[in-house]
């Protein structure tokens, strides 16, 4: 490392924790990884928690003339969120908010990830402007960095026009707060120079009517190339100008701390249709015409785009046809339209419907509100990007490129465009965009590993650039960002006068050129074909990924080690250098790094796979790199397995004597010597905590049960492993474990209970495909379907399994017909209709598990909630506990950050929490400050047997 970055280090370390500066090259590799199709990796990676860290980091880095690069959820498109220097990152701390005005405006930090910030606003019927497609995964420093915009937004609901102030930090470290008039007034003073610079550029444009015209021409469409230079024409307060100034641009000029956007309604009532026109033309015409009325959102889908999605599942059946008669012709348009009221939203319709019919579409989805309908229809849009990617060759990557046209010119623009995918052989290529705003996205596959390949991609961008940019007089960037890949084409579009205010911009804020180097304004030509990201294959579980980001706030191991993204990142490159031997040290040095931070912490949810474009799963692969066992961790394996009784009886054993010792030391003493031993032992030794469960003893006999029912009809009940050993806490609010509080709850219903034969031998086989052992976990899994059949009398019986991770993966694994409940499905479908509900007061806590929510019961998880108390408390920024199975005694620090948001969400009234995963409600009692358990445990306690 050189000098300049070891001064740096030694003056950060004054006042930022040393796990906060990373330098070690394998999470400098991960952690510097953007969603482009360019690489960089930063010398060091700060991830700062307040805005005294900002300042003094930036202070630190202007002093030593070092550049630094702001990133927020690194989902930019452009390369404008990377760096070979200094990357500066934000804890979680960045995440707040406040509603202002009834929801007219709302305060947010640079941490929220922007579909965050709608979640707060929907109680008064709002939302922010803009809505990009990565809204779930992107933050709103990002948004307001990349002027970010969307379906629905267009140009009239972006940051630009719905800024309302923020506060910013500069290139010498001064703070301003455009809100608060001390904090302008103090800046007056200081800047007078700065503030001057820009009212004599924002004068030379209102006296250069020639160039201010031609900037308003810009900004009729969409425009993200450069600087917001419609804050030159717009504005005559500097304040303005500058605070404007600061949305798109992609941190070259400031930090943006944190923005108050002026929100937007959020209409209540939508509806959606499919129009299908013979060709671009038609298509194109019915867009002119659209763009004159109040319709919400019209996506653009050309024939490539219809054919790439129509043996999707889910596709209107006309789809398909179009390609079967070889129609090469035919474009869509989806439309969406928002009205404040059902009588309005028909009329709309209807008007709509008749304009639409004059280019006599030749096949059409009417609109309509139903959701299933709406859905399959913007999934259809949705499942564009995803097409491409899923049929890219291994070792390419995919890139979307983001223009916008003049939209009485859209229809020749796209004939042309498509005559250059032709011509540079990207036969693969489709388009479509936001058509109300003249902005298309255009898809394509691209290796970069020769130098042909190179060649064939700088050649096309050049011809899209002449298209765009001169031929049509368009933007070269909508709404991605300018970032690295179209900065050497910003004074093609803009022209030489246009580049040299940008040029007076850039040097006014930031006259050493230390904020993100080589960004918006770069003086060589050839930046956007340097620095290439090459995607080697690696394993075919991963090699599909683009980096794209989408699944990282999902992964409970975020906050952490690694996320999806990274883990797939660093194997890629590992999987590089042992193909190459290049660098064994480096090698060496990775292995060992990603044993821990990307096998060993990953909890292997396959959430992340729900989150991705094409459908990754990369807990696979981490599951898969664990089945690298000896053969005698094979055997001991096989044996477990074959002794299953005799290790789940001394596994009560163990929990009995642990609950012995506790009740001797004390929870202080216990914890403590527990930690020693988790320690010396390597972590082999399970972290005991005083929500350690107490043996579960024998299980309860079905037999001494009293039906209250006539007709007593059957279901099977496996109770899992996990709630056949583990009891409740010692200070648990009813002692009576799970097993014995189902099979009282299936009584009280009218159920008669049926056990599976050699109960105390059965496992679903999650232990073991967790660590790998497929095998082995297969073996029991099969074990368990024959012992199923046959106690559900073939299939005909349902079966309830009290725990979701078990009922999840049995489902996914049993081949034959048994119908299989996890506990709140069960007791929606099959208990509560027979039962009398009295609604306790006292709020409670609902963890929905990760298997949960893949499964799709969320809504059902809450409903049944609902109904057994009257205020219910679903925690945010919460998908997973982390637990993992075993993880939260083996790595507890896994489950401590994923729930690190839990405790400050429990309200002070609220004394138990519930979920339907034993191992889950230990982890969530432990870091709540509750007792957590199963949702049968407040069926039980607020249900009556129904008489009469």
């Amino acid at each position: 490392m050189q000098q300049p970055y070891k001064t740096l280090i030694e003056q950060l370390q004054h006042q930022i924790d040393d796990n906060r500066i990373i330098t070690d090259p394998t999470l400098t590799l991960a952690y510097g990884t953007d969603a482009s199709f360019y690489r960089l990796v930063p010398k060091l990676i700060l991830q700062l928690d307040t805005l005294d860290e900002v300042v003094y980091a930036i202070k630190a880095c202007y002093s030593l003339n070092i550049p630094v690069t702001f990133r927020a959820a690194g989902t930019s498109l452009s390369g404008q969120a990377l760096s070979d220097s200094v990357l500066i990152t934000l804890t979680n701390n960045w995440r707040n908010h406040k509603i202002l005005n009834g929801g007219e405006q709302i305060w947010l930090q640079p941490g929220v990830i922007g579909a965050e910030a709608n979640k707060f606003l929907t109680p008064y019927g709002r939302k922010i402007g803009p809505d990009p497609a990565s809204i779930n995964t992107c933050k709103i420093g990002g948004i307001a960095a990349n002027n970010a915009s969307g379906m629905c937004c267009g140009t009239a609901q972006n940051s630009y026009k719905t800024l309302a102030g923020m506060t910013i930090v500069l290139a010498d470290g001064t703070i301003l707060n455009t809100l608060d008039a001390d904090s302008v007034a103090q800046f007056k003073q200081s800047h007078q120079e700065l503030l001057a610079d820009l009212s004599a550029l924002a004068q030379h444009c209102h006296d250069t009517p020639e160039l201010a015209d031609k900037i308003r021409h810009k900004y009729r469409l969409k425009n993200t190339t450069g600087y917001s230079l419609n804050s030159l024409v717009d504005y005559d307060d500097p304040i303005e100008i500058l605070q404007h100034l600061m949305i798109g641009s992609e941190g070259t000029l400031g930090f943006i701390a944190d923005i108050t956007y002026n929100t937007v309604v959020d209409h209540a009532f939508k509806a959606s249709g499919l129009f299908v026109f013979a060709d671009i033309e038609k298509t194109c015409l019915a867009v002119s015409e659209l763009s004159k009325t109040n319709v919400a959102a019209v996506e653009l889908m050309d024939s490539r785009s219809l054919a790439s999605v129509a043996d999707e599942p889910g596709m209107p059946d006309f789809i398909a046809q179009l390609g079967a008669n070889g129609n090469a012709e035919a474009a869509a348009l989806l439309i969406e339209i928002h009205a404040e009221n059902e009588e309005a939203l028909s009329e709309q319709g209807e008007a709509l419907t008749s304009l639409i019919n004059a280019f006599s579409p030749i096949e059409q989805v009417a609109f309509s509100r139903d959701a299933k309908v709406c859905a399959q229809l913007w999934g259809i849009r949705k499942g564009l990007f995803p097409a491409v990617g899923a049929v890219r060759e291994t070792g390419t990557t995919v890139i979307i490129e983001d223009v916008a046209f003049p939209i009485e010119q859209l229809a020749p623009a796209v004939r042309e465009l498509q005559e250059l995918f032709t011509q540079y052989h990207y036969h693969e290529a489709i388009i479509f965009g936001h058509a109300l705003a003249g902005n298309l996205h255009f898809v394509f596959t691209q290796a970069f590993d020769t130098e042909e390949e190179v060649e064939r991609y700088s050649a096309f961008m050049d011809a899209v650039a002449k298209l765009v940019a001169v031929d049509y007089q368009g933007s070269l960037k909508a709404e991605h960002g300018t970032g690295r890949n179209m900065a050497p084409f910003v004074e093609l579009e803009w022209g030489e006068e246009g580049y040299a205010l940008m040029q007076q911009i850039k040097r006014i804020f930031d006259s050493t050129g230390i904020l993100n180097p080589g960004v918006i304004l770069n003086d060589d030509h050839q930046a956007h074909v340097k620095d290439l990201k090459e995607m080697p294959a690696a394993d075919t579980l991963i090699d599909k990924c683009i980096e794209c980001g989408f699944c990282e706030p999902v992964c409970p191991s975020r906050n952490l080690s690694l996320t999806p993204r990274q883990r797939n990142t660093v194997f890629r490159e590992i999987s590089r250098l042992r193909r190459t031997d290049e660098d064994p040290a480096r090698l060496a040095e990775m292995e060992k790094s990603f044993k821990y931070q990307g096998i060993n912490t990953c909890a292997a949810t396959g959430l992340c796979a729900d989150r991705c474009p094409v459908g990754i799963n990369t807990g696979d692969l981490m599951r898969k790199l664990r089945e690298d066992h000896s053969g005698m961790a094979k055997s001991i394996a096989r044996w477990t397995a074959n002794n299953f009784n005799g290790i789940t009886a001394a596994t009560r054993v163990g929990l009995s004597a642990a609950n012995g010792m506790h009740s001797v030391l004390g929870s202080k003493n216990m914890q403590a010597l527990s930690k020693a031993a988790h320690k010396i032992s390597g972590q082999k030794i399970p972290l005991w905590t005083p929500h350690m469960p107490r043996s579960a003893g024998k299980m309860p006999k079905p037999e001494a049960l009293i039906i209250h029912s006539v007709s007593k009809q059957k279901v099977v009940y496996f109770p899992s492993c996990a709630s056949r050993n583990m009891g409740t806490e010692k200070k648990a609010m009813d002692a009576r474990p799970l097993a014995e509080v189902t099979m009282s709850l299936l009584a009280k219903a009218g159920y008669e209970v049926v056990l599976p034969n050699d109960l105390s031998s059965q496992c679903c086989g999650m232990p073991y495909k967790s660590k790998g052992f497929v095998d082995t976990a297969n073996s029991k899994a099969k074990q368990l379907e024959e012992a199923l059949w046959a106690a559900s009398e073939q299939g005909t019986l349902p079966v309830l399994m009290d725990t979701s991770p078990c009922a999840s993966l049995s489902k996914d694994t049993l081949r034959k017909d048994i119908t299989i409940y996890e506990p709140f499905k069960f007791v929606a479908d099959f208990v509560m209709p027979r039962l009398d509900i009295t609604p306790q007061d006292e709020p409670v806590m609902l963890h929905i598990t990760c298997t949960s929510r893949r499964k799709g019961l969320a809504g059902v998880m809450q409903q049944v909630t609902e109904a057994c108390a009257n205020q219910v408390i679903i925690p945010e920024d919460i998908q997973c506990c982390g637990f993992a199975g075993d993880k939260g005694f083996t790595t507890p620090e896994l489950n401590e950050s994923a729930l690190s948001p839990l405790k400050a969400q429990v309200p002070e009234n609220c004394k138990e929490g519930y979920s339907n995963s034993r191992t889950c409600e230990i982890g969530l009692s432990e870091h709540s400050g509750i007792e957590y358990r199963s949702i049968l445990y407040l069926v039980d306690k607020v249900s009556q047997a129904r008489t009469g």
